[in-house]
Formats: C-alpha cells, structure tokens, sequence
C-alpha cells in the first residue's frame, strides 16, 4: 500500500493502526498538501454490502459534525481499481484513552472529568444533529498533547429512525454499551452518556465496573446487575464525581442526565467547585437547535426577572430626632398668646428637625443606589461574569480559565498569525472583560501559526528514462521543463542527468 494513491491526490505514507473492518494509513494530500488519516475498509469485506453501508455510513454521519472534539472527516470515495471503500480524515496526535489507561491504571480524577465533558460537547452537537453514536469507548477517545479530546469513529452511529440496523455492534462493545442497546431496544441519547459513565468509571478507578468470560456475559451483566460505588474500587474518588458517573450509569434512561448538556454542566460544576446535582441545566449551558443545525448560543437570552425595589430599614437601636405634636389648648394660655398662637409656634419649633430627616434618609437612599449601580458595573453579579483575558494562552489553558469562571467553549476556529505563537489563542467572542450571562459559550480563535509556503522533496531522477520522470514529477504536482541534450560522462543518451 504504500506510495498507492487513493482518488487521485491521498498518497499513502505508512500505516499507524488496524481495527476490526478498517486499516488507517498517514498519507499525503498532494492537492492541500497536509498530512491527514486515510482510512481503508480490510479487502475481505469490501463485497460485503453490510459493511459497506456501514462505512459509508461514518462518513456520511461525522461530515456535518463540526466540533473541536469531533474528528473531522475531510473527504471518502471508493477506489476504482479494487472498489475498496476509504475515508479521509483529520490526523489526530496523541494516543487513545484506553492505551492511556492500560499504560497508567486509574488518572487523574479532574483530567478524567475535563476529558468527559468534552466527550460531552461532542455528543451535543452529535444529537443536534439527531445522530446517536452508539459506540463511545475509550478506544473512540482520542487525547491530544494538548490535554484535549477527540471523538471518532462513527462507524456504527446512525440517525434515529433511519431504520438501518448493526449486526454484532453490541457484542463489540459489550463493557460499554447500555442495558437498552444491550437488549436491542430502540436508543435514545441517552446511551450515549451511559456508554460514556463507564468510560469514566475506568478512566478514574483503572476498573470496568462489569467484567466476564464473554461478551455475552458482560452484555446480560449490564442489564440484570448493579456496579459496585467507584469508591469500592478507589476509596479517594471525590463523592461529587462520584455521584456523576453513578447517574451516567443509571440502568433506566429516564433516570440518567437528560442531554448532554446536562451532564456537561455537572462536570463543569464539579471542575469549578460548584455543586453538581441540582437536577436542572443552566438554561446558558444548553446549546439551541433550531431545525437540524446546532447554535453557538441561545438566539435569545432568557428574560430575568425584575429586581425588587431596594428598601431602607431603620433598625431599633437608631436614634432619630422625633418632632411633637403640642395638644390644643382649650383655656387661656400665659403671656397673652392663645392656643393657636402656640400650636402654630410648636409646629414651627419643630418643622426644622422633620426636615432635616427627611434630607438625611433621602440621602441614604440616593448613596445606597449609586453604590448598587457601582458595585453592578465593576463587579460579577451572580448571574453574570466577566469574560477572563485569555488572549495568548494555549486553548487548554484557556478553556480551564474559562470553566473556572462559570463560561463554556463555543466555536473553535483557526488561522494563521506573524504575531501569535501557533496553538495559542489570538481573540475572544464576546471580548474580553464584557459581562456576560454565566454558562455563556465563548467563542475562540486559535493562532495555526505563520502560514509557511508548501515545499516539497524532488526526487532523485538523475539516470531515469525522460517520460518515467515525466510522470513521477506530475504525481508530485511538479512543474518541470526540458532544457536539451548535453552530453554527460557517466549517463547514458536519452537519460535525465
């Protein structure tokens, strides 16, 4: 296989992996020039329609998911030559969450949950799209040098009611799959998380929590059996994460996470200290789909209720001048003044100190509202945030800043910089030190580095026949010109010297 090239611009380079019905291959896109993953369905099942549907069917399924933790699917064809089906897809460094696991035991707890809630976005934008992956297991988590996580693999996710069916998907997986996919019942969503509380399981106690001779063991297991507390296994689990991944696994769909979303934002709670299990989704956190495309952000922000008007209440103990009423006099009174006289000299005695009440408690008043409307301007209200200043931070960095500060990660784009070192984070949407709702996703931009020109290598063709290294040049999308003949000591006439 290697040097074959695949529709006419993926020249393979070597081979980096085998599964049960595909070999995945580095090659060269001769077009783009950039390296990227081609993956070729095993020639013994080329003819089989079942599994060509299946490969089809992951491309077809992961070529709208647009999500920085989806691996993105560049391009698919089938070969003329020996109609093997093949898939062109991002290069992804790093190394698998199982391969992390066998080599490691147990990881680190917060790593494992940062990890589970980018799993989570994926599968959001996944199930926007109506598209139930069916297969999440640590072999489909791909984790980067940066720290983030990838999804992959679609082979046997379909879109509900699409009515296409996957012989043997359940005992592939049968550690992770739920009791319902177990039993072959129609899925929902929601076996997508289930199959990703076991992966959390293990990623955080080294453990399967079913574990058997055989599939099929392990399958009736998952169905008729409760799994041990992870704290059983790993006594310094942290009781809130815990408590996630014991949800997750719920054997009744109803009564795991609802969306994606929701254990996302449990996660996120866990990460940030905040308490997980309120049993709601903050309505920012949730990603909006309006027909079958997913949103950013909410279109509109939920309305928040008026505040109530800020009253002053005098406490007991404050000292206030009181103003006295003088009864009206009924008989004479001294010095020749008469009773009305009096009364109306009492109540100016005593208008002064009323009034200079009322200026202090109007003052109080005019001081406590500046000071609310000052403190609202300068600092986080609960309901609001500050968006932090990432700028220039790697984007994992930047997005565990953002997690601490109650905020999500919207859409990830890329472009080259002179300016900004490659990986690291150029700009920010909605910028930065902006009030923003808290739970609001942040859009980032990612510097892909100085956009260096395309070379590439010429071959040696010193002695080759004129037309052979014609051709190999064209291959390479190389442009060449004949300058003549001349003659040459050691290379035959007619030979490219």
């Amino acid at each position: 296989m290697i040097d074959r090239v695949f529709g006419s611009r993926y020249r393979i380079i070597e081979r980096i992996g085998i599964g049960g019905m595909a070999e995945v291959y580095r090659a060269t896109d001769q077009v783009l020039g950039r390296t990227v993953a081609l993956k070729l369905m095993l020639p013994q099942y080329a003819a089989d329609p079942t599994f060509a549907a299946r490969f089809k069917q992951e491309a077809q399924a992961a070529a709208n998911l647009q999500s920085p933790y989806i691996v993105n699917i560049y391009d698919w064809g089938r070969d003329d030559v020996d109609e093997t089906f093949y898939i062109v897809m991002e290069l992804v460094r790093g190394t698998d969450l199982k391969t992390a696991i066998n080599q490691r035991g147990a990881i680190n707890q917060r790593k494992a949950a940062e990890v589970a809630s980018q799993v989570c976005a994926a599968l959001a934008v996944a199930h926007g799209y109506d598209i139930i992956h069916r297969d999440i297991k640590p072999h489909n988590i791909m984790v980067q040098p940066d720290g983030n996580a990838k999804v992959m693999d679609f082979g046997i996710a379909r879109a509900n009611g699409s009515g296409m069916t996957q012989t043997g998907s359940v005992l592939g997986t049968a550690y992770y799959v739920s009791p319902e996919q177990a039993q072959g019942k129609e899925l929902t969503p929601s076996t997508d998380l289930y199959s990703l509380g076991v992966v959390l399981y293990e990623a955080v106690t080294g453990k399967l929590p079913f574990e058997g001779e055989d599939a099929v063991t392990v399958a009736l297991k998952q169905v008729n059996q409760l799994p041990a507390p992870p704290s059983t296994v790993y006594p310094d689990i942290d009781p809130e994460l815990e408590a996630i991944i014991m949800r997750a696994i719920e054997k009744n769909p109803v009564d795991r996470y609802p969306t994606a979303d929701a254990m996302r934002t449990a996660l996120n709670n866990y990460l940030t200290g905040r308490p997980v299990e309120d049993g709601n989704v903050d309505a920012q956190a949730a990603t909006t789909v309006i027909g079958a495309t997913p949103t950013l952000r909410p279109e509109k922000r939920p309305e928040r209720p008026v505040p109530e008007p800020v009253a002053i209440i005098q406490r007991p103990d404050t000292k206030v001048a009181r103003t006295s009423v003088m009864p009206v006099a009924t008989v004479g009174a001294p010095n020749g003044h008469n009773a009305n006289a009096l009364l109306q000299e009492s109540r100016a005695k005593n208008r002064l100190p009323a009034i200079i009440v009322g200026i202090i408690a109007a003052s109080l008043v005019i001081g406590f509202v500046v000071f609310l409307a000052l403190n609202m301007l300068n600092s986080n209200t609960p309901d609001m945030v500050r968006v932090p200043n990432i700028i220039g931070m790697t984007e994992y960095d930047g997005e565990r800043e953002l997690t601490r500060n109650g905020l999500l990660v919207g859409e990830v784009n890329r472009e080259p910089s002179d300016t900004v070192e490659k990986g690291k984070i150029i700009s920010v949407d909605p910028r930065q030190n902006s009030l923003v709702y808290r739970g609001e996703k942040i859009d980032l931009l990612i510097s892909s580095g100085t956009e260096a020109p395309v070379t590439k290598q010429v071959p040696n063709l010193a002695n080759s026949d004129l037309d052979a290294a014609k051709q190999i040049l064209e291959e390479l999308g190389l442009k060449y010109s004949v300058e003549g003949e001349k003659y040459h000591e050691s290379i035959e006439a007619g030979k490219v010297c």
